[in-house]
């Protein structure tokens, strides 16, 4: 790594003003510290945001769940009300990358990273949470804005997500052996309001399927999301799947999920 300084502020205001500054927030450094490693990244200042307090933890609010931005994987996949009223969520963190990534990497730093192909955005757009940040609140739909970019300003940090519980949700994906991300992720997600449906792992960033949620608002069986054709024009190609490979498991997963939420 090239040198740098680290800072270790108690407070969320002190962590946004070194950001704003020009510091770079360290979550649980799964993407950073790698690429500081590789030397592909090289800020000269680093702001450990584990010293936080008020970044932690997990909290039921009525018919919601709140997750602070700090809670590793591990915490959300083995927190017991979660795992009761919101399974699908609790299973997604579950399967994220591999024991040590689950027990370093965060859900806020995950949600700020915007990674393509990221397990956690998916859950974050399928169930219209809201992300609460140091100085607003974002609605998912507004937060992911492509490829590693969302919405958040130079001085601003991620404190919470605030999920709303679903009727019934199942998060589906296909594995890349190599990297443990998913090939394709498929987050399903039915509320009184209607059906989302999101995808990661497929284009360049993280994105709702309209055909999908139109077919299953109308009628939520898995027939009805086989019937939706998946356009392939804006996908990604590469040397794990082709466009049209991922095309199509955008649609079993969607059909594997509508199947497991029946079930």
């Amino acid at each position: 790594m090239y040198a740098f300084t680290l800072e270790r502020p108690a407070s969320v205001a002190d962590a946004a003003k070194l950001v704003g500054a020009g510091a770079k927030a360290l979550a649980g450094g799964q993407t950073l510290l790698a690429s500081m490693k590789l030397r592909l990244s090289a800020p000269d200042q680093l702001v450990d945001l584990s010293g936080i307090s008020e970044l932690t933890g997990i909290r039921k609010d009525g018919d919601s769940f709140t997750i602070g931005a700090m809670s590793r994987h591990l915490d959300v996949a083995n927190h017991a009300e979660l795992k009761a009223a919101f399974p699908a969520l609790a299973d997604l963190a579950s399967r994220i990358g591999d024991r040590q990534v689950r027990a370093m990497g965060t859900i806020g730093g995950s949600v700020a990273n915007n990674d393509p192909a990221a397990c956690y955005p998916s859950a974050v757009l399928g169930t219209g949470a809201t992300v609460v940040t140091s100085k607003r609140e974002i609605a998912a739909d507004d937060f992911f804005q492509g490829l590693f970019t969302t919405a958040l300003e130079d001085d601003e940090l991620i404190t919470a997500i605030r999920f709303p519980v679903p009727k019934r949700a199942v998060y589906e994906k296909l594995r890349q052996k190599a990297s443990h991300f998913p090939l394709v992720g498929v987050f399903v997600a039915q509320y009184d309001s209607g059906v989302r449906v999101a995808v990661t792992g497929a284009g360049n960033g993280v994105f709702r399927h309209a055909g999908l949620e139109d077919a299953l608002n109308q009628s939520f069986t898995a027939a009805s999301a086989a019937g939706v054709k998946i356009d392939a024009s804006d996908l990604n190609s590469d040397l794990h799947a082709s466009a049209a490979y991922r095309a199509n498991l955008i649609s079993v997963l969607t059909q594997r999920a509508v199947t497991k939420a029946l079930g």
